[in-house]
């Protein structure tokens, strides 16, 4: 028999359950095929296929080959196969790739598809900011001009804040949001890497001072990396903000390459790494729980994500085509109120 505390955990997943179907959107024209969904991204009216494509791993220097970046023509076919996957989300960085190479090549492949697409970029990352205030309005208006260049677009879909700078108040910031988007070069803004306090502030700053409003939060969140359910997860969804995880795939843990006392596959990005014993453990209980319903770990660390009512697109990177296609080949699975429940309560006694 059920106890109290299970018959309101199981109602909790269905409000849940619920909440997420209802975001699901039909196809948009384009490139979009097969079983992708769709779903508005907070309170706007941008549509965004629920898997993303991270583009951080693409943007080689000319003549660069074997390097940490893909160049073009090896982006091209990782891009290709997204859109033709019914990708619609391609979530990049000004500094992302050798001298801002991904957004060059984003710019460069998508070109042709541009009202296809929705393209998300990022300006302030902490550590690229030397002697620079990522929120000062100089710095924002000269990062905005170089990543329209870039992408070779007259605008971008989402504008967000790689990392607050804990400098600027966040209402001057916002200001000059504000006038980018009057402008026409910004459609949206959002955040990234931000707390669920700083959010708040956020929010509550443009709304009294009736300013653009973050759309948008793109922190760290997997099933092995769960902190963002504590505070920014509730957050976002108080404030009624989309939320965009990034390391959906816990860097390749979640994929089901890696097996206890087995090598890593030659290539992984963890292959030189160790894995402690607790590690496997939390993934070996995942892909049970997985099995166990007829589907894969894979398909559980997208499914487990998306079932959230504020999530908006799961942004997992990929280098290969057959890894953008693996992954639009799992977001099918749509789990049942009781899966959610079952789901919350194993990731929280892991």
């Amino acid at each position: 028999m059920l106890n109290r505390r299970d018959i309101l955990a199981a109602s909790a997943a269905a409000t849940v359950l619920a909440a997420a179907s209802a975001l699901a959107q039909s196809a948009p024209s384009g490139g979009a095929k097969g079983s992708m969904r769709y779903r508005t991204l907070g309170n706007s009216d941008l549509k965004v296929s629920v898997l993303g494509l991270g583009c951080n791993s693409y943007g080689a220097a000319p003549g660069q080959t074997g390097g940490r970046f893909l160049d073009l023509e090896a982006t091209r076919a990782v891009v290709n196969a997204a859109f033709d996957s019914g990708v619609t989300f391609f979530d990049t960085a000004d500094i992302y790739g050798a001298d801002g190479g991904s957004e060059k090549f984003i710019g460069e492949i998508l070109k042709d598809r541009r009202k296809q697409v929705v393209i998300a970029t990022k300006w302030g990352y902490a550590n690229s900011q030397a002697g620079k205030i990522a929120g000062d309005r100089a710095h924002i208006r000269q990062s905005v001009e170089a990543s329209l260049r870039r992408l070779q677009t007259d605008y971008i879909d989402l504008y967000q804040y790689h990392f607050p700078d804990n400098k600027t108040p966040i209402g001057e910031t916002l200001q000059v949001l504000e006038d980018l988007k009057r402008e026409g070069k910004v459609r949206y803004i959002g955040a990234s890497n931000f707390s669920a306090a700083q959010l708040e502030e956020a929010d509550k700053t443009a709304r009294n001072k009736k300013l653009a409003r973050f759309i948008s939060l793109q922190n760290q969140y997997s099933l092995l990396e769960t902190d963002a359910e504590k505070d920014v997860l509730p957050a976002c969804e108080k404030l009624k903000i989309g939320f965009l995880p990034y390391f959906p795939l816990a860097s390749g843990l979640l994929t089901g390459k890696y097996r206890r006392n087995n090598p890593a596959p030659e290539g992984a990005r963890l292959a030189n790494r160790p894995i402690d014993d607790a590690t496997y453990t939390k993934i070996e209980k995942l892909e049970a729980f997985a099995k166990q319903r007829g589907h894969t770990l894979l398909d559980l660390a997208f499914a487990g994500l998306i079932a959230h009512p504020q999530m908006g697109s799961v942004i997992a990177g990929a280098t290969k085509p057959n890894q953008i296609r693996e992954n639009a080949a799992s977001i099918g699975w749509e789990l049942t109120a009781g899966d959610v429940a079952e789901l919350r309560k194993l990731t929280a006694s892991i």
